[in-house]
């Protein structure tokens, strides 16, 4: 089918476009009417989206189904997935109909709400689907504005700081990464991504500032970019602008902050650091390895202390994408195996621990901890989803949690035996504040007045966190469902950058 990758990416705007101009209103019906085209529109593009996954071929380790063509400016379009990049699309089209599902209580502001949501799916494929730099850049930063007006205007008492505290994060940090496109341009006369790759930046040790670069321009590219994905995943020390985003975002919001936005760090660091800068990235590997293990155990130390629910699935995620970061730079199979089986899991289960908060949100009002427990007398369906995704989150076998955990830790093992062993410890962290959050919520009496009327989930909620926890189970029974596509992409990655590093030797040698 020709095109269909832009066809898949531009649906949901098409269908944003459609109900900026017809629809009218803000009664019921016209309410009704824009959250069913938001359904529909994320629905069609999810089954759309299934024929790129069916006609994939994962044993060509290279881009696929590509679209190239003449863009405004002299600039070219040109869009293309290979293993790596074709499962965060069908992430994203998979959770945007859960997501819209999500959003059925909103009354303020309906059309707007989706249609934020409706321009954003569209923004984030195209960041997974981009294969020139110029086009990334702009799928990248525009995905800021609308996350930015869902966290503004439909978010908590503190939305303005949490607000504009996330785009300044964001944006400042992607500042460097414009500066370094413009050197890449310069440098290699072209804007193709595929071209870049296989272009090979100078290492030779120049003089900045009066200080010695040792790998020279690759150093500086990697680390102009490295901040961009560091702040987008986010990584510590610059996670702060996260837990805020998250407490201060409605519950769909959360979950496409935490199921996909974040994960954009990830494949950033997977399409340009290893492929593009390679001896930046290998003389640089021992820093990213330890921040990553930093904050795998830090932040999980913070979520243990935190009283609000959203404030710690939210440190729970800075840990977990901290698994990612250290299974990214290890640089072997199974170390970016687990990486992006852990990013497409961490998807699955956030996102569904963000639906858990917002079911019982919805009833209550708070997030607070302590406003809370004995739900299991009140919710016990409830309570069993709640249960599932808490042990999926610390990694219990047999859940998706468990295969990217194990990866990442096996790849962690292969680089560093002090890295990993500290890392390790993380799982036993993470065991100690999800099961002690889900005790003091759904274990023990029912003692606060409040919740004896409250109600179980309804066909609605059962109808979100179904879908949700049959790609857990099957991810973790099944592994090999992601692994036999993304393998082969991952193999050819790992043979490009290990080509490069006898160079990054002779940079050593040379100091």
């Amino acid at each position: 089918m020709a095109n269909l990758l832009s066809i898949i990416t531009f649906m949901p705007l098409v269908a944003a476009a459609i109900m900026a101009l017809f629809l009218r209103g803000e009664d019921e019906a016209a309410q009704m009417n824009a959250k069913w085209l938001a359904l529909i529109a994320t629905t069609a593009t999810f089954l759309v989206s299934l024929f790129v996954l069916f006609m994939f071929d994962p044993a060509d380790t290279g881009f696929q189904f590509v679209e190239e063509g003449a863009w405004i400016l002299g600039l070219r379009y040109k869009m293309g997935v290979d293993g790596i990049s074709v499962l965060f699309v069908m992430l994203t089209t998979f959770l945007m109909p859960v997501t819209i599902l999500a959003c059925w209580n909103v009354t303020h502001r309906v059309k707007e709400y989706m249609i934020a949501f409706l321009v954003l799916e569209t923004l984030m494929l195209g960041v997974f689907m981009a294969l020139d730099l110029v086009l990334f850049y702009l799928f990248f930063e525009a995905g800021l504005i609308p996350m930015f007006l869902i966290i503004g205007i439909w978010g908590g008492k503190e939305r303005i700081y949490a607000a504009f505290k996330f785009f300044l994060y964001t944006f400042l940090g992607s500042v460097l990464m414009l500066v370094a496109m413009v050197a890449m341009y310069v440098d290699a006369g072209t804007t193709d991504m595929v071209a870049l790759m296989e272009h090979e930046f100078a290492s030779e040790t120049l003089s900045l500032l009066g200080f010695q670069v040792i790998g020279g321009l690759q150093t500086l590219l990697f680390l102009a970019f490295f901040v961009s994905f560091a702040v987008k995943m986010p990584m510590w020390p610059v996670h702060t602008w996260l837990p805020d985003a998250h407490v201060q975002a409605p519950t769909a919001g959360s979950v496409i902050l935490a199921a996909i936005l974040l994960k954009m760090g990830g494949y950033g660091f997977l399409r340009f650091s290893l492929p593009m800068f390679p001896i930046g990235a290998d003389l640089l590997t021992p820093l990213v390895l330890w921040l990553s293990v930093i904050a795998i155990v830090y932040t999980s130390l913070v979520a243990m202390a935190q009283e609000d629910m959203k404030k710690l699935i939210a440190y729970s995620s800075v840990a977990h994408m901290g698994y990612v970061t250290a299974g990214i730079f290890a640089a072997n199979q199974q170390g970016v195996d687990g990486a992006i089986f852990q990013m497409l899991s961490h998807g699955f289960i956030s996102g569904a621990l963000f639906l858990c908060v917002g079911v019982i949100y919805d009833r209550m009002h708070t997030r607070e901890i302590d406003a809370y427990g004995g739900l299991v007398m009140r919710m016990p369906r409830y309570a069993l989803v709640f249960m599932f995704f808490t042990l999926a989150n610390v990694g219990l076998p047999g859940t998706s949690g468990f295969v990217g955990e194990f990866l990442t830790l096996v790849g962690m093992f292969r680089a560093d035996t002090v890295i990993a062993t500290i890392a390790t410890s993380g799982v036993i962290l993470s065991a100690g504040y999800a099961l002690w959050l889900y005790r003091r919520v759904v274990m023990g009496d029912l003692i606060r007045e409040g919740l004896r009327a409250i109600s179980d989930m309804n066909a609605r909620e059962k109808l979100i966190f179904a879908p949700l926890v049959a790609m857990t189970l099957l991810l973790g029974v099944y592994p090999s469902l992601v692994t036999d596509i993304i393998g082969p992409s991952v193999e050819a990655l790992l043979s490009q950058y290990h080509a490069a590093l006898p160079a990054a030797e002779v940079v050593r040698a040379g100091h």
